[in-house]
This record gives C-alpha cells, sequence and structure tokens, in this order.
C-alpha cells in the first residue's frame, strides 16, 4: 500500500503525539520490568524506582530555547 500526499501529512502531524505514547510505554514498560529509569524533574535528574523512590542524581544545566530552524553551535 503506499500513501498519498495528504495521507502521509496526516499521520506526519501525529508524531508529536505518537512518539510521547511511545515514552510513557518505555517508561511504565521499564518500571513493570524491576528496572529504575532517568527523569528531568524541576531542573533535576532523578533516577525513579518501581517502588515510587526517587533519588536525586545531578543539577541540570539551564535549558536552551530555539526557533524552528534556529542553528546551535555547542562549544
Amino acid at each position: 500500500m503506499t500513501l498519498d500526499e495528504k495521507a502521509m501529512q496526516y499521520l506526519e502531524e501525529h508524531i508529536p503525539e505518537l512518539a510521547e505514547v511511545a515514552f510513557k510505554q518505555a517508561y511504565w514498560a521499564a518500571l513493570a520490568r524491576g528496572n529504575s529509569v532517568l527523569m528531568s524533574e524541576q531542573g533535576n535528574l532523578v533516577e525513579i524506582f518501581p517502588s515510587g523512590e526517587k533519588k536525586f542524581i545531578k543539577k541540570l544545566p539551564p535549558s536552551t530555547s530555539a526557533k524552528i530552524g534556529q542553528k546551535i553551535e555547542r562549544k
């Protein structure tokens, strides 16, 4: 089956939603297997365990905002 341009654009518009669902699914799957996950929370990197316990790992640098198409070089 081949997609026409309209169908492809419609599906591409939903990529952010699909990505969000995939990340949530991976998060819960990891915890359900007994593994911990790393997450950014209020500017900190924290490790979350299946019990719900959270462990501080480190403070994260401030985020950098960018406009669509803007190029940012890392020093």
